[in-house]
């Protein structure tokens, strides 16, 4: 593990485009709010953009290679928040320098590179985290915690409904072109059914068996604004059914579009003493980033809703609802796992099971057999 360990860390971000990148849009304002973090470096694949993104974040240093960002004594933690293709020679060069490594979901574009991402990650002895919003949502830890106390009983069944936009409509926006080739790792599976399922697995427990179908509706896609079309591979709806460790049924919906912001989430959580009915407070927000509406419903047909104590939200106030606040939670996990000189949750491991879990939904769906999901 690296030797040096300070307060406040330097987070070299690679990928920190300061117009239309995913770094600009949460990660970088997630970290203006964190003070166990200082921007030290960025790093853009174009020498203006890189400057220009040390400008935006005040870091001291740009570059465009990410090895020798992640080189540089005043990072002590590199992000990798590239498209999902770069990720995995960000967290190479990472590891080669011996740095912590925080990386974007997906992680890598294959079930084999994530293998050997976190095979490379576990033998360097850094802190290695994947960023799997729904894991520190104050609303996913908040319900996980009735269900491991039993409020509703024994969880018997859990029906979850998610849109999958704006991945699955017969448009695409121009800045997501590139994704309508399942070589490059993200899509309506990679991205939105892993995050969902993520937050599914981290509520309930692991899934054991699924089946699945997939279904590609557009073989050609629309680029909005630009006139032009592309051929498209990826799928843009997903349904799957499925088995947790515990014997519960799952059933998981994935409905792809192209709107502009996703019209919400249903999730229905049936016990033996009573349901939870979930809804997300705010509109236009995925499972894995919004604020939930909790609604428990007792075998004796009481309904009442149930509010998050506030210790859950452990994050400054100051943080907007939505992303920004959930990718916070993930860095300040990962700079007390640095502290306490343990794993990160979620870490490597995680990431790689839900790998394999994308994995055996995809082959559950082409073969039509009900397919076992491997553990670690």
């Amino acid at each position: 593990m690296t030797a040096r360990i300070t307060a406040p860390l330097g987070v070299g971000i690679v990928g920190a485009n300061p117009t239309g990148s995913w770094a600009a849009a949460a990660h970088l304002p997630a970290l203006a709010q964190l003070p166990e973090f200082r921007v030290t470096a960025v790093a853009t694949t174009d020498r203006a953009s890189a400057d220009a993104a040390a400008e935006a974040t005040g870091a001291r240093h740009a570059f465009t290679d990410a090895a020798q960002l992640a080189a540089h004594p005043e990072v002590d933690l590199v992000v990798a928040a590239v498209k999902s293709p770069g990720h995995g020679e960000v967290v190479r060069a990472a590891l080669a320098a011996g740095k912590h490594v925080l990386c974007e979901w997906p992680m890598g574009t294959s079930a084999v590179e994530a293998t050997e991402l976190t095979t490379a990650a576990v033998a360097a002895g850094v802190v290695h985290a994947v960023v799997l919003q729904g894991y520190h949502s104050p609303s996913v830890n908040f319900v996980r915690d009735l269900l491991a106390a039993g409020r509703i009983g024994a969880v018997s069944a859990i029906t979850l409904v998610a849109a999958g936009d704006p991945f699955g409509g017969s448009s695409i926006r121009p800045e997501l072109a590139w994704t309508t080739d399942p070589g490059k790792g993200s899509g309506l599976l990679t991205i939105m059914a892993g995050h969902v399922l993520g937050v599914l697995e981290h509520l309930a427990g692991a899934l054991t068996e699924v089946s699945a179908v997939l279904a590609t509706l557009h073989d050609e896609l629309t680029v909005l604004g630009t006139g032009r079309t592309v051929p498209n591979r990826q799928p843009g709806q997903l349904a799957v059914v499925g088995r947790l460790a515990s014997g519960a049924v799952v059933a998981v919906t994935v409905h792809g579009g192209h709107a502009d912001a996703p019209h919400g989430f249903a999730l229905y959580i049936r016990g033996t003493q009573g349901t939870l009915t979930i809804t997300p407070v705010q509109s236009g927000m995925y499972p894995h980033w919004a604020d939930w509406r909790v609604e428990l419903r007792g075998n004796e047909g009481a309904v009442g809703d149930i509010q998050i104590p506030d210790h859950y939200r452990r994050l400054p106030s100051t943080l907007p609802a939505g992303p920004i606040a959930h990718v916070a939670g993930v860095y300040r996990e990962t700079a007390t796992a640095i502290a306490e000189r343990r794993s990160a949750r979620p870490d490597f491991t995680v990431g790689l099971r839900q790998r394999r879990l994308l994995d055996a939904v995809a082959a559950a769906a082409e073969t039509g057999l009900r397919q076992q999901v491997t553990a670690l």
